[in-house]
């Protein structure tokens, strides 16, 4: 299976007014899940969505090729596990700390 990397959002049985409407929904969701929150709180909440998004998409291909992607479409492939590199830490939204 390929990543989809077109505008995909949508939520089930609801035919949107404009094309735009579920993925600006969907970044309202995002912002409002990190208001309130400390820099700290806000990394945890993005490592936690995306260990509980992997989970669901639970398709290694997949994962690989939005790893790749979030790296830069011309990045490397990935170190393999063990390698002598630091993990990073992800990074919250500049605009979360609302």
């Amino acid at each position: 299976m390929e990543l989809i990397t077109t505008p995909h959002f949508h939520a089930p049985g609801v035919k949107p007014l404009h094309a735009f409407t579920p993925g600006d929904d969907f970044y309202e969701q995002l912002i409002t899940t990190h208001q309130g929150l400390s820099d700290e709180q806000s990394r945890l909440v993005n490592a936690r969505l995306v260990l509980l998004l992997a989970n669901h998409i639970s398709d290694l291909d997949v994962l690989k090729q939005a790893f790749r992607l979030a790296r830069g479409q011309d990045a490397a492939p990935l170190q393999q596990a063990g390698a002598d590199k630091k993990a990073i830490t992800p990074v919250a939204p500049t605009h979360a700390a609302g």
